[in-house]
């Protein structure tokens, strides 16, 4: 990368984090315990703790959140005065959804055409390496110039939101000078970016019921409600014609002032096959970042295969509402409930239950924090100029931590990048964005600690 001794100590550590990286992705971590063991978020956490007290961390603890999942816990004291900031990742990961649609095993990490693939290899087991690499690069040149909190989640990917309230409930724990969320990640491969904002998010189950029971089609279609197609009808009512979200009373005009999104960069990012069209109005950035995206997660109805010829006497759904920095979590989870309830045809019942919910955010780049990690990464990206965009998805903890720590400058940098294909089949790393950011975060480490 270049002749910088913090440069050359994070490349001569790459093979050992590509190593780590390869046991934390072992860890089938899925923090939905009626899919996958408890037991494998339970030594992921395990691994996470014994990898902070061989660094030096003391009073590493395994933390019971309130939704029955575990974070990790670490401090390493820097100089006496020195500046606190809390490093931030998770261990829990997505399922890895069709593991016949993986190239290579989904919990096997694997180099290919030059990106390690697996999954949590970006989102966020990635994020974990990185904090560790800039860590140890500073201790191999000339020390941690700070006090570092480290805190590892073990349920973001749930949204269930058990660290949130532990924060809440042990204010003291978290509290530092600044924070860095080590979840978020470059605009692309190479051009060093924070994310400034990020959507909320709400999640809404909604269940409709028309019949007794399921009845034959043959002898009752025509007249018996249908509740799969009750359940359609709400749920196109949640799109207008060209896509946009429309939830009565949702605000949808919201603009994206900052780094733009060009459409043709976008299709190429998202692999939109040729001649779909996007969704939605205004710019790219506009419906990514500054706009409510609604999408609907799943739907239990009977499978095509074994269908039987059958009215359907019940259906029900689970929705995901993405909501823009402005806009209350709480606030639109009422309007997506109501908008559900007024819309559902031909006087059918329907109830609906949130199961999750997380406000937007948005950060200060203002602050003197920003300044050191931008000098840090046109250090770690030689010719590049630090960007500043918004990120589509939600990590409700940044809100809590922001409302703890109302004084704390927050920085979101990350590995998950377009060509990550994070949440999706074929979940990959780029080693070299490994590598660089991690040089970046140890040098900003440095620098805030001169600040």
């Amino acid at each position: 990368m270049s002749s910088n001794p913090v440069a050359e100590t994070v490349a001569s550590l790459l093979p050992r984090a590509q190593a780590e990286l390869a046991e934390l992705v072992a860890f089938k971590s899925v923090a939905d315990f009626t899919q996958f063991p408890r037991s494998e978020s339970e030594a992921a956490a395990n691994w996470i703790a014994d990898a902070l007290r061989a660094e030096g961390f003391t009073d590493v603890s395994l933390l019971d959140t309130p939704d029955g999942t575990q974070s990790v816990y670490g401090y390493l004291p820097g100089p006496e005065g020195a500046k606190t900031v809390l490093l931030y990742a998770h261990y829990d990961v997505q399922p890895p959804l069709d593991e016949a649609g993986w190239t290579t095993p989904p919990f096997e990490l694997t180099e290919r055409d030059g990106r390690w693939y697996g999954r949590g290899a970006a989102d966020c087991k990635g994020g974990v390496i990185m904090h560790l690499l800039a860590l140890r690069a500073l201790k191999a040149n000339g020390g941690v110039p700070v006090n570092v909190k480290v805190i590892v989640e073990g349920s973001e990917e749930q949204g269930t939101g058990g660290l949130e309230r532990y924060a809440e409930q042990h204010p003291e724990l978290l509290e530092a000078d600044t924070i860095v969320i080590g979840d978020a990640g470059n605009f692309r491969v190479g051009l060093p970016t924070v994310t400034t904002t990020l959507r909320g998010m709400t999640l809404v189950r909604v269940r409709i019921d028309t019949l007794g029971g399921n009845l034959h089609s043959g002898q009752f279609g025509g007249a018996a409600p249908d509740a799969l197609a009750a359940l359609i009808r709400v749920m196109d009512s949640l799109r207008a014609e060209d896509g946009s979200t429309t939830v009565d009373g949702l605000d949808a005009t919201g603009a994206w002032e900052g780094l733009e999104y060009t459409e043709e960069q976008f299709r190429a990012d998202a692999k939109v096959l040729d001649g779909v069209g996007l969704i939605g109005g205004g710019s790219v950035a506009d419906r990514l970042w500054a706009r409510p995206a609604v999408t609907v997660l799943g739907i239990d109805c009977p499978p095509v295969v074994g269908a039987t010829p059958s009215v359907h006497a019940n259906a029900r759904a689970l929705i995901s509402l993405r909501v823009p920095p402005g806009v209350d979590a709480a606030e639109a989870t009422k309007l997506l409930q109501a908008h559900l309830e007024a819309h559902t045809p031909w006087g059918a019942r329907v109830t609906t239950e949130q199961i999750g919910q997380g406000q937007a955010f948005r950060a200060d780049a203002s602050s003197p924090a920003y300044q050191a990690m931008a000098d840090a990464m046109a250090v770690a990206y030689p010719g590049e100029t630090m960007q500043y965009a918004g990120e589509g998805g939600s990590i409700p903890l940044c809100n809590t931590l922001a409302g703890l720590y109302p004084r704390a400058e927050i920085l979101l940098i990350g590995l998950s990048e377009p060509e990550a294909r994070i949440h999706a089949v074929n979940e990959s790393v780029a080693p070299e964005e490994l590598e660089r950011l991690s040089v970046a975060e140890a040098l900003f480490l440095r620098n805030y600690a001169a600040g």
